[in-house]
């Protein structure tokens, strides 16, 4: 039996939508690269796949990084914060992170009392 089988997504503390952040990161850089909401079906099927699935609150539907782009997250390992009510997805990123097409989604730093534009998209 897989370690994956044996975990209960309903264990985790879901928000009054069912939904739990999920943080991505690089996991050899350490780069922040996203957040995304997930829920107790996206968490089972990220267990099962390796692929990030992630839960869509616009189109009320799953969706799983790359799966249209290309860009895919592959998925070292899935932890729990210490109050079970956020995930850190380490993950193998190919290519953009972010639906801009840039490698993170925290491109914008704010200084200054300005916002500064810290990467272009990629080709």
């Amino acid at each position: 039996m897989s370690i994956a089988a044996s975990f209960d997504p309903a264990s985790l503390v879901y928000n009054d939508a069912g939904l739990i952040p999920c943080i991505t990161q690089d996991e050899a850089s350490g780069e922040v690269l996203m957040m995304a909401w997930m829920n107790a079906d996206a968490v089972a099927r990220t267990l099962e796949t390796r692929r990030v699935t992630y839960w869509s609150r616009s189109r009320q539907a799953f969706w799983i990084k790359g799966e249209t782009s290309g860009h895919v997250q592959e998925l070292v390992d899935l932890r729990v914060d210490c109050d079970r009510d956020c995930l850190l997805a380490l993950v193998r990123q190919t290519g953009a992170a972010c639906h801009t097409n840039r490698r993170t989604c925290f491109y914008t730093a704010l200084r200054e009392g300005g916002e500064v534009e810290l990467m272009a998209p990629m080709d």
